[in-house]
């Protein structure tokens, strides 16, 4: 072989050149970043620690502080740049600890106190601050300045949860960039200017936004603190551990941190594919609902028509005797079990085991507010992989105010050009503003919606310009869930390539449906209960006279079942109706894992002891199913987890090594195939003089981890109707007055509000609120619900 031929195959053996690859030096070690990438951000990968107080690695940078300075080698020598600001080059020379650097890092701190209180035994900051932390490492050691620092009136409550302390601030602005980049609510600001400027909201209009509290966790003195963990501990009292949020589906990564065996703060966690550190408020402070002396703590038997405490071996032996009775009088379909989704996958499959074990199917971990699990046979989608589609089509609820930080990873999607939103809804939401177009439509109508859009030219272009994810779910509670899923139908034959994402609600919707608690639908189960076919009724965590949308169907199923046997960590409307009540460990008590909206497998911690005698589902399932003579064959939650994977098909990639070595979680298996699209219902005519009954959640509602956290239980609005202006004139009801809806079976009266979100023709009324039942106007076998409003 000639030298031209071995140079030639040498080449062929050598990898690829990365074209974006840049070689610099960091304190004479040779680093590879990448073009484009800032400094700071290489430093950190390589080690190279750099101070820094306004660089955030998920917002922009604006180099505020100054303290991220850097020398870095230019054609006239050294010269001292801002490193959060600065982007790498090939070739460059940065030096980090130099006497220079280390002189303006002591200026900068020097002049950072010269105002800032000294005040750190008092502050919630002090032990994890920033500030705290520099002035040691970096700072002069003592201060020139003798003059007398400046004062304002502290704290000042920004929010119902938040307050400010201006003598803290340096002015970093994170938290007013978060507010505007992040959350696109830009309530807070700068104000006044030179020595004067300050961070404020403006005049009679506080920072209500959904996601203040992350404010409180980026700052990095103590300017903001969050009533709910302000002057409870220390950093160094609190202990924590890693585990995954289940408010909502999102499955946003959290710490757990307690201190003498109390819940005290959650804090977010940034997980790359998921929430990058953020949290919504209800998911970051309902943890005072933990703690909350409205829990039950001991096991409850009615007799007499009032609740007894009574002993775990009395009020199971006594929920056996309940369960074969019936399973002696009705058979196995006269069982039901109902709900599940707040729980661990283990406590479902422990559940569902018993369910199979009994024979009946009467079993859902829904409550007629989601889809049918078919939605999950679709081409499944990711988080990332929604946040980065060329376009997402949403087919569902008001994200920010169900699942509040996929709202925010779709609005960085759309602010940052990555994607272009279509969204077609019956009424205006979060999301509306930052999408490329949306149509409304009114109840019933989203598959003439969804054919007429997506065949318009300018759409049908973008469709072609790459990867497509439709993000379907409930968006209204007062229609039939085949329009979604026909209209789901209508997408993927117009996008056959699209992928879906689920979005239902629930904590551990998919996680419970995947482990087998989804063989039955709630609608069903409720009507079999009112016609008196259902003996006994198990409700896991399930409140059907709160949450189910039907409260009439509700309330005769519930009448209609001569036993009810209820697991819960509140005395709930619907536990009051049960025969036995069974207290149930919360989140944060037991451990388990959990799955999110897209698949993904995490693990959830125990951080504290289970509240009195509070029990695990788990547990329950198994203990019941030994007095039923059912043998699950486990005996603790790690059985019942290696079981739940080695006979469960979607979890079988999920295993505890691939749990540890990878935080963030596993995805499920994609089992089924597309299902085969149902004809699309024939809507009914809206009479002249009615309206359309939309109905959704809010975020704040009457929900018992709401309820039972002070600091959220008053942000609920309260029951409402709400009109679009002109509708609202055309009824002649001032805004504010009480106004009569009549539905098909009764009437309630609520207050009525104009909105200009909401079309034309159409009532939408926020559901589970204090203050009125919209379940009362709703009839779940009707395909939508219409009301005529009478102004009082």
């Amino acid at each position: 072989m000639t030298s031209t031929e071995t140079n030639v195959t040498s080449d062929e053996n050598q990898p690829p050149v990365d074209p974006n690859a840049v070689t610099m030096s960091i304190n004479g070690r040779s680093v590879v970043a990448r073009k484009g990438e800032l400094i700071i951000a290489a430093a950190d990968r390589s080690g190279d620690y750099i101070p820094r107080f306004c660089y955030h690695p998920r917002m922009s940078p604006v180099g505020m502080c100054r303290q991220c300075l850097v020398e870095v080698e230019g054609p006239r020598g050294p010269m001292m740049v801002v490193s959060c600001m600065t982007p790498v080059a090939d070739g460059q020379v940065v030096r980090t600890d130099t006497p220079q650097v280390k002189r303006a890092h002591e200026g900068i701190l020097e002049l950072l106190l010269a105002n800032h209180p000294l005040d750190c035994p008092v502050c919630d900051k002090g032990g994890e601050c920033p500030l705290q932390d520099q002035a040691f490492s970096h700072g002069p050691g003592e201060s020139r300045f003798v003059e007398e620092k400046r004062h304002y009136e502290k704290p000042i409550p920004i929010s119902d949860i938040v307050l400010l302390d201006r003598e803290r601030c340096i002015l970093c602005d994170r938290c007013t960039r978060f507010a505007d980049e992040v959350a696109g609510d830009a309530l807070i600001h700068f104000t006044s200017r030179g020595n004067n400027t300050q961070v404020l909201t403006f005049p009679d209009e506080p920072f209500s936004s959904y996601f203040s509290g992350n404010t409180v966790q980026i700052c990095p003195v103590g300017a903001l603190t969050a009533k709910p963990y302000r002057f409870k501990a220390r950093p160094w009292d609190l202990e924590k551990v890693e585990s995954t949020c289940t408010t909502c589906s999102v499955g946003c990564r959290i710490t757990v941190e307690s201190s003498r065996d109390e819940l005290l703060r959650y804090q977010g966690v940034d997980s790359d594919p998921v929430n990058w550190s953020w949290l919504c408020d209800k998911g970051r402070f309902n943890f005072e609902a933990v703690a909350s002396d409205a829990r039950l703590e001991q096991p409850l038997i009615k007799r007499d028509g009032k609740f007894v405490e009574t002993d775990w071996s009395s009020a199971l032996r006594a929920t056996a005797e309940l369960v074969s009775s019936a399973l002696r009088d009705g058979g196995a379909g006269s069982v039901a079990i109902l709900g599940g989704a707040r729980s661990t996958n283990e406590d479902a499959y422990a559940w569902s085991r018993l369910a199979r074990a009994l024979g009946t199917s009467n079993v859902d971990a829904q409550l007629g507010d989601g889809l049918p699990s078919t939605v999950y046979a679709y081409p499944q989608a990711t988080i990332d992989e929604a946040a980065n589609a060329s376009t997402v089509i949403v087919l569902g609820p008001d994200l920010k105010e169900e699942l509040p930080v996929l709202h925010l990873r779709l609005r960085d999607a759309s602010e940052k050009k990555r994607s272009k939103i279509v969204e077609f809804g019956s009424k205006e939401s979060g999301l509306t503003r930052y999408a490329w177009k949306h149509t409304g439509h009114e109840p019933g109508q989203q598959v003439a919606a969804v054919r007429s859009t997506l065949t318009e030219t300018a759409v049908v272009s973008q469709l072609g310009k790459g990867s497509v994810v439709v993000v379907v779910g409930r968006g209204n509670l007062a229609e039939s869930p085949e329009f979604t899923m026909s209209a789901l139908a209508a997408v993927m034959e117009l996008v056959p390539n699209a992928k879906v994402l689920p979005v239902l609600r629930r904590g551990n919707v998919r996680g419970a449906l995947s482990a087998g608690l989804g063989s039955g639908s709630a609608v069903d189960i409720l009507e079999r209960a009112a016609a008196g076919k259902i003996n006994c009724l198990v409700l896991v965590g399930a409140d059907p006279l709160a949450d189910f949308p039907d409260a009439d169907l509700a309330r005769r199923a519930l009448t209609g079942v001569p036993n009810i046997v209820s697991l819960d960590t509140f005395m709930t409307t619907s536990s009051s109706q049960a025969q036995i009540v069974l207290p149930a460990a919360a989140f944060g008590e037991k451990d388990g894992t959990t799955t999110n909206l897209e698949g993904r497998v995490s693990q959830l911690s125990r951080k504290v002891t289970t509240r009195g005698t509070s029990r695990p589902d788990w547990m329950v399932a198994v203990e019941l199913a030994d007095l039923l003579d059912v043998d699950l064959g486990v005996g603790s939650v790690h059985d019942v987890f290696e079981q739940m994977v080695s006979t469960q098909s979607a979890f079988r990639p999920i295993d505890r090594a691939a749990l540890k070595s990878s935080p963030d979680g596993v995805l499920l298996a994609h089992v089924g195939s597309a299902p085969i699209a149902s004809p699309v219902p024939d809507v009914p005519e809206r009479a002249g003089f009615s309206y359309r009954l939309v109905v959704s959640r809010k975020l704040y509602d009457a929900g018992q981890n709401v309820a039972n956290s002070p600091s959220l239980a008053l942000l609920a609005p309260g029951a409402a109707i709400y009109l679009h202006p002109l509708d609202l004139d055309r009824l002649g009801a001032p805004a504010g007055s009480n106004v009569k809806a009549i539905g098909a079976r009764t009437s309630v009266v609520m207050r009525v509000e104009a909105d200009a979100t909401v079309h034309r023709g159409t009532a939408w009324v926020p559901f589970n609120q204090p203050g009125g039942k919209v379940g009362e106007l709703i009839d779940a076998s009707a395909l939508v619900n219409d009301v005529r409003l009478e102004n009082l």
